[in-house]
């Protein structure tokens, strides 16, 4: 049986003769038949022919295609532009500076984790330190204790884009978090 490459992560699969061809990718897990390539402008003229895009689409796909193209383009269609809340201070203020700066800052940054909203970078903007005031820990029966302990620090990153706030625990608390695990379990 000949090989296929998937496209999604360039790898060869190799299928076995008694199962048959592979649904998912074994390597990256992502469907192998729905493939589609989206073109989505970022221009506001643009955001009529991305509804256009949208409906036709939806309308030849499948109930399984229709489900990503919901999750991709969400409920309504809408352009990427009318994701990013930046775009609407352009007028008054100089945007090709502030991506500029944004992306001097993003090199210098250890860890850049994606906007859940718009899929922007996300700048980090310091730590939060949260003590036992106002956070209630829930106790884990299987590590007899709570999943968290008071006090821990998060990182703060707010997107240049859409200025979502998003919060992840700080280096050394997820560090103790794993060895609490495993010690409590023991």
């Amino acid at each position: 049986m000949e090989p296929t490459v998937c496209p999604w992560c360039q790898s060869e699969i190799v299928w076995d003769e008694e199962i048959g061809p592979e649904e998912h990718c074994p390597h990256c897990a992502n469907e192998l038949k729905g493939y589609r390539t989206l073109n989505i402008a970022l221009e506001d003229e643009d955001a009529e022919k991305d509804a256009e895009v949208y409906e036709a689409d939806y309308e030849e796909a499948s109930d399984e295609e229709a489900d990503d193209l919901r999750r991709i383009w969400g409920a309504e269609p809408e352009s990427m532009s009318t994701l990013r809340t930046v775009d609407k201070y352009g007028e008054d203020h100089d945007l090709f500076a502030f991506e500029e700066a944004v992306e001097g800052i993003l090199d210098e940054q250890e860890e850049v984790p994606e906007c859940l909203h718009c899929r922007e970078y996300m700048l980090f903007a310091g730590t939060q330190r949260v003590s036992g005031e106002g956070f209630q820990p829930v106790n884990a029966p299987l590590i007899q204790g709570p999943v968290l302990q008071t006090p821990y620090e998060m990182n703060v990153y707010v997107c240049p884009g859409c200025f979502q706030v998003q919060y992840n625990l700080a280096e050394n608390d997820r560090l103790q978090m794993i060895k609490s695990f495993i010690h409590k379990k023991e």
